[in-house]
């Protein structure tokens, strides 16, 4: 039986979570159906698009992401802290992006008078907004309902493209975060869609590429900071150079189905992670069979499952062998 949402998303523990939402049956979210001939490509920027429209939206960040031909991969960054500074006018301004709101909202933003009560009221509803732009289940049904919609259309068809529910993992440390960043990223190359990192279309691997070798980080995906044992400003605090060089090595690596060869280089990043190189590439073969639910070593899946009232910590065994590895 799924878990509630209540089980799987602590802002206590983690801003940083795993999304993976799959189409039903044979629909198709993109790629070319081998039996009609019909390619449905295209969606892929209908896909993307939206994504980092909803990232400007809410106070969530993109970490990774991957359009695949039946299913969609999202790390996603919460930024809790953020929404706090946000005025009642800019969250109706935002929330009016994506939604009519209230009859009261849209006064309020067009600024024609109202009286205290009315005001209450907006302020009220305000509240209620700010908290669903830091919902990860508002950002996903804002991504997957306008798609569906739009897939249904035209396909000449109704009822559901995805399935019930998207899959929600929470990411409790670095290991996991990074781990989890390049499991997406590299899903077209383990796939065999793709046969490199910098080949792989729609993904943000290829952004954070393209990026790089002007010097630069895409501004649509949340930004590596440096050095991991430094306070910074609000990103990913690793080294973006080494997660490249990390990504690309592995990327070779199961390319070429050779196993156990990752070089001197990737093995020293990965000793920093407390990962052995036999257990990194398990994880980027099979991330989302060992871990079904939250994704850490088993000290952060323990004080993860106290927080939100498991009464059994599920995968420590696997976070012993993979995540306490090296």
């Amino acid at each position: 039986m799924p878990k509630p949402r209540s089980q799987q998303i602590s802002l206590l523990d983690t801003p940083f979570y795993h999304i993976c939402s799959r189409t039903v049956r044979k629909a198709f979210l993109c790629g070319i159906d081998t039996e009609t001939g019909v390619s449905y490509e295209h969606r892929r920027t209908w896909i993307e698009k939206r994504i980092f429209q909803l990232a400007q939206v809410f106070a969530i960040d993109i970490c990774a992401h991957a359009v695949m031909h039946n299913h969609l991969h999202l790390v996603l960054h919460v930024d809790s802290e953020k929404v706090k500074s946000w005025s009642t006018a800019e969250i109706l301004q935002r929330w009016h992006q994506l939604f009519k709101g209230t009859l009261l909202t849209q006064k309020y933003q067009l600024k024609q008078p109202l009286d205290k009560f009315q005001l209450a009221m907006v302020e009220s509803t305000a509240d209620i907004y700010k908290k669903r732009l830091i919902d990860i289940s508002w950002f996903m049904r804002s991504l997957n309902e306008p798609i569906a919609r739009g897939a249904n259309r035209e396909d000449n068809c109704t009822g559901h493209f995805w399935e019930g529910r998207f899959k929600s993992q929470a990411l409790l440390d670095e290991g996991a975060i990074l781990s989890c960043m390049a499991y997406v990223d590299l899903n077209p190359v383990r796939a065999g869609i793709a046969a490199t990192p910098e080949q792989s279309h729609f993904t943000s691997i290829q952004l954070r590429i393209k990026a790089a070798v002007k010097g630069e980080q895409p501004s649509t995906l949340l930004a590596f900071t440096g050095n991991e044992h430094h306070q910074k400003t609000m990103g990913i605090r690793f080294s973006l150079r080494d997660y490249l060089t990390l990504v690309d090595e592995t990327g070779r690596v199961l390319r070429d189905d050779k196993h156990g060869a990752i070089n001197e280089k990737s093995a020293n990043i990965l000793a920093r992670l407390h990962i052995s190189d036999e257990s990194w590439l398990k994880l980027m073969s099979d991330f989302e069979r060992i871990f079904t639910g939250a994704v850490g070593t088993a000290e952060h899946l323990c004080e993860f499952s106290e927080h939100v009232g498991l009464q059994r910590t599920h995968g420590i065994a696997n976070a012993q062998a993979c995540l306490n590895s090296a």
